[in-house]
């Protein structure tokens, strides 16, 4: 039933699909800017930019993992888990915890110090589901970003 591989060419408009699903779950609709060309494009560069795998419940894909390399100055090569997402009606079947492990996996196999990633803190569920595979939750740390605009304007001062 379950089956998890990495995404192909033709997967990214379902990816771009998910991506959006996942931005009015978090309450942001209008804040997906990436298109399924830049997908595409980016996952094929040499190296690419990130991996996805993609999660397929009886042959439909309804779910993703995005992750790309970082390099942290105190542990050296690290991956990021950008997202997991799993369409609404498939959660808790366990298509999460499948492209999850198949991060995790990834992560082995390409020998880094660490895999990290943001989650929001009132989606207990996933709160919960990190914790209990042993992930830690830190507290005390704050997520920074600037966006193009107030990039161009804090530049241009």
């Amino acid at each position: 039933m379950i089956h998890v591989r990495p995404a192909n060419s033709e997967d990214y408009p379902r990816v771009l699909e998910l991506i959006t699903e996942l931005a009015i779950f978090e309450k942001e609709p209008d804040a997906v800017e990436v298109t399924v060309e830049e997908l595409q494009y980016h996952a094929s560069t040499k190296p690419p930019l990130f991996t996805c795998f993609v999660g397929e419940y009886d042959g439909k894909v309804e779910g993703i993992a995005l992750c790309y390399p970082r390099f942290s100055t105190w542990k050296g090569k690290t991956i990021h888990l950008e997202d997991l997402i799993v369409t609404e009606k498939m959660r808790g079947k366990g298509l999460g915890k499948a492209l999850y492990d198949r991060v995790l996996t990834h992560a082995q196999e390409q020998k880094v110090k660490r895999v990290e990633w943001v989650v929001l803190e009132w989606n207990k569920n996933a709160v919960e589901f990190y914790e209990s595979t042993g992930a830690t939750i830190i507290p005390g740390w704050h997520l920074a970003q600037m966006d193009g605009t107030s990039l161009a304007e804090y530049l241009g001062k």
